[in-house]
């Protein structure tokens, strides 16, 4: 079976990125001239993915604004240059399908996939998380790593002194994941293989969702769901991806991502003049 749907959780309050998402969805921060979940809608159709369920929340109204059509909008810039800053976003809306399903409370991962289970029926599904940017497509990567009835979970490599940062997945002789650790201090690390934010899972999840109990804060996690799914017998193989990770629900990571964004546009040779000239102001300051 094709993988032709996702799921963009985008239910978080953003709590990382506050003053700036007190009143704007986190998935709404610019990443230099694109809000953070278009480019995760853009990786989605671009890997060839039709149909795409986004979970949203209170105070999201302005993700399901974005992806609508804007007639006035586009009357009023047609046949300006101004009308190819559209043309991406444009390309998507023609040809891709998004729903919205509202989590009424904050109660984890796990949940807000939950709420997708009536749209995703019997297909296996790509999950994104609406805050993480990769590149290239990792979506395109594991669909085209995908095999009937597995689940597939992407990985990066990460330094020993960080892997308390994330989840952290263990693997046997033959590549299949067999235990998961949230933020393990770097002693009891099963491995540097941190999950980033790309799973392409079976439609099972959903019933492991329902068995697995809250956890911290009243949380249902969706580690822990894959944890069961995998001590139930499932094969869950990893995927190291290959190219980079940016984690814009944290602030240093969104500003390198801006910068680099804005250094491979039209705009970079004037950006990386100023950057060097305030380098160097900044050197003499000190």
């Amino acid at each position: 079976m094709e993988v032709k749907k996702a799921v963009i959780p985008a239910a978080g309050f953003g709590t990382r990125m506050l003053p700036v998402t007190k009143a704007q969805p986190k998935e709404m921060v610019p990443v230099f001239d694109k809000p953070v979940i278009q480019y995760v809608v853009e990786e989605a159709y671009k890997a060839g993915i039709d149909d795409i369920v986004i979970i949203t929340g209170r105070h999201k109204r302005a993700i399901e604004d974005h992806f609508d059509r804007f007639p006035e909008l586009e009357n009023t810039i047609k046949n300006s240059e101004k009308e190819n800053d559209l043309k991406e976003l444009n390309e998507v809306l023609d040809n891709v399908t998004i729903h919205y399903v509202r989590q009424k409370e904050p109660r984890g991962l796990g949940d807000a996939i939950y709420h997708a289970r009536k749209h995703i029926g019997s297909e296996p599904f790509i999950v994104l998380l609406g805050d993480v940017i990769t590149h290239p497509n990792c979506s395109k990567e594991l669909i085209s790593h995908y095999r009937k009835g597995e689940s597939i979970i992407s990985v990066e490599k990460v330094p020993k002194e960080l892997v308390s940062r994330y989840g952290i997945i263990a693997l046997d002789e033959n590549g299949f994941i067999t235990d998961m650790i949230e933020k393990p201090s770097a002693d009891k690390a099963p491995s540097d293989l941190a999950i980033l934010g790309r799973y392409l899972l079976q439609p099972e999840i959903f019933d492991y969702i329902k068995q697995t109990p809250p956890g911290r804060g009243g949380e249902i996690q969706l580690t822990d769901a894959l944890k069961l799914m995998i001590s139930n017998g499932h094969r869950m193989r990893a995927h190291l991806f290959s190219g980079r990770v940016y984690d814009i629900g944290n602030k240093l990571s969104w500003l390198k991502a801006t910068v680099e964004f804005a250094l491979k546009s039209e705009f970079g040779k004037e950006i990386r003049n100023h950057l060097i000239s305030v380098l160097k102001e900044h050197k003499c300051g000190k």
